[in-house]
């Protein structure tokens, strides 16, 4: 019998909708959220192990990490880099700052072993006390700008940081057994520190944004002398890191169904409590006004030259005041937020809808943050051979009706294929007829693959009435994998993109926004429909913080400061 939580969630149609899943936002649950509020509410201790840089920056740094479980290394390698070689592609061979977070204490001899080989990252081969690896460049547009700020003693103009929002941008972010490091089953299992889904890569991304703060300071102190200030804390919360990320990102979503769906779900379930389970009582509305408040600033000092997403959020911050006024007229009348949430469906953007639902979320913690620890799950595939085809095929057309539902004898249905670059071997788009390499394609249109398996069961069924899936795949073995995906996913409510991957119109950016906002970045900057720039960690607690009471760091500000520079 199904739970009364079960009953009252969305859908699976309306959840798993591709537009849907691209118009998410961060929310408490987020995974940058959920590991600050670890490492504050265990203050975890951070010194200087090894800080050698020069007046340039250009040297070595090791950040120590104390745990009440263990303790850890952050190690970082600073070069120049010109800037003929500066690239955010994943092809690029040198960056100004490359990085590895690790097990125990680095010692002079280990030092000299990552030396060798982090920064050359791909190139190079690390062992498994080695968490993750990273890369990352200093922002062209605003490192030099505030480091001469601090020299001549000034803060940096708070506007003018807005434009960017950081002072580094990270291309890539490894781990989980990559080039030779920790796999997941190792750290999740002996770490508990770093037992929620990408985890290790979430923290060397918070690091990273402390040396920024640290090595940028450093230098102006190296230059100026005296003369040199250091960031207003206000400031230095507001930088965040950059972060570029392309296609390569989407396939996962598809290949780990399992879960995508225990993300899905703990934010389903997260939204059941709060909207259902709850009344709106008169401090909760006003929290929530707030938001709506801090929501509108926020989205207008979001840039972006996306014509397509600046459209998006003027649209939201119009609809925000709507749903002010709305809010306003019930005059305490809400017996639930869902009364709220079901306005919204009829009435307002897909944007709009999922960010009142993070906003939901937001002003009740008491009901949703304990979910946090539901967001990881053991993957378990199933292939049953003795269910009979006629079953089969039955649950396809109960679970995968969305994809029977597409036609896909149109040309333009099966016009996109999905393969990996010879020299990277990072996932990429083509299109029939324009790229070659068609015959190499990636088998992720899960819509078109169960179509076509399912075509092959009706036939099979007409034929051999009483057969089972393990005579049906000696007949047909090339069905093995999509079978064995159905049997495994249908047992997860939230495991499949109910759209068609390999149609000429589709839009990897909204697969690559929903993966985002659970890691919990803000401010999208997309560049094409198929890569994006955003910013992690904005707003977020500095170290220095850890001890001490903070805020909620949600849809983070510029501050105001009297002291900023026209």
């Amino acid at each position: 019998m199904l739970s009364s939580i079960a009953i009252k969630m969305r859908p699976e149609a309306e959840v798993m909708n591709l537009e849907r899943l691209g118009s998410i936002h961060s929310s408490t649950l987020s995974f940058m959220r959920t590991l600050v509020r670890r490492i504050m509410k265990e203050e975890w201790r951070f010194e200087h192990q090894l800080f050698d840089l020069d007046e340039n920056g250009y040297g070595t740094a090791i950040y120590r990490i104390t745990t009440p479980n263990d303790t850890f290394s952050f190690v970082l390698f600073s070069d120049h880099l010109s800037d003929e070689d500066r690239s955010d592609r994943v092809i690029a061979t040198r960056w100004d700052l490359t990085m590895a977070l690790c097990e125990g204490v680095v010692d002079d001899v280990w030092l000299e072993n990552l030396r060798q080989n982090v920064p050359i990252q791909e190139a190079g081969r690390v062992d498994a006390r080695v968490f993750s690896l990273s890369r990352a460049n200093r922002s062209s547009r605003l490192f030099d700008y505030v480091l001469n700020e601090l020299c001549a003693g000034r803060q940096p103009n708070v506007d003018r940081i807005a434009q960017v929002g950081y002072l580094y941008r990270t291309t890539a972010v490894y781990g989980s057994g990559k080039l030779g490091m920790a796999d997941w089953n190792k750290v999740s299992k002996n770490f508990k520190d770093f037992n929620r889904p990408f985890a290790p890569e979430m923290f060397i991304c918070y690091l990273l944004r402390q040396f920024s703060l640290d090595q940028i300071e450093h230098i102006a102190k190296k230059r100026a002398g005296d003369k040199a200030v250091a960031i207003d804390d206000q400031i230095k919360r507001y930088f965040g890191i950059g972060n570029s990320t392309g296609l390569g990102m989407a396939p996962y979503l598809v290949n780990h169904g399992e879960l995508l769906s225990q993300w899905i779900e703990m934010r389903e379930t997260a939204l059941v409590q709060v909207l259902h389970k709850v009344r709106p009582t008169t401090r909760r509305v006003e929290l929530f006004h707030d938001l709506l408040k801090r929501a509108a600033i926020h989205f207008q000092e979001t840039n972006t030259e996306d014509q397509e997403q600046t459209e998006r959020n003027k649209i939201l911050v119009k609809e925000l005041a709507e749903v002010k006024s709305w809010l306003s007229a019930q005059e305490g009348q809400l017996d639930t937020w869902s009364v709220l949430s079901v306005h919204a469906k009829q009435t307002w953007s897909l944007e709009t809808q999922e960010l009142i639902h993070s906003i939901c979320m937001e002003i009740h913690p008491e009901l949703v943050n304990d979910l946090e620890e539901t967001c990881t799950v053991v993957p378990n595939p199933v292939l049953d051979p003795e269910v009979s085809t006629k079953a089969l095929s039955k649950l396809i057309e109960e679970r995968y009706g969305w994809a029977l539902d597409i036609d896909f004898s149109k040309p333009e249905a099966c016009d996109a294929f999905w393969y990996r670059s010879e020299e990277k071997l990072e996932p990429r788009l083509g299109f029939i007829g324009a790229d070659p390499g068609v015959e190499k394609q990636m088998p992720l249109p899960i819509g078109r693959r169960v179509r076509d398996c399912y075509d092959l069961l009706i036939d099979d069924v007409k034929e051999y009435p009483e057969s089972d899936v393990i005579h049906f795949l000696l007949r047909h073995p090339s069905q093995k994998s999509i079978v064995r995906r159905v049997q495994t996913m249908t047992k997860h409510r939230f495991a499949e993109i109910q759209a068609n991957l390999s149609d000429r119109n589709i839009r990897p950016m909204d697969m690559l926004r929903c993966k985002l906002a659970f890691f919990g970045v803000s401010k999208f900057d997309p560049r094409s429909k198929l890569w994006v720039r955003n910013t992690m960690y904005q707003g977020a607690p500095l170290v220095s913080d850890i001890g001490q009471p903070y805020g909620s760091w949600f849809l983070p500000l510029k501050p105001v400061l009297e002291e900023n520079r026209k």
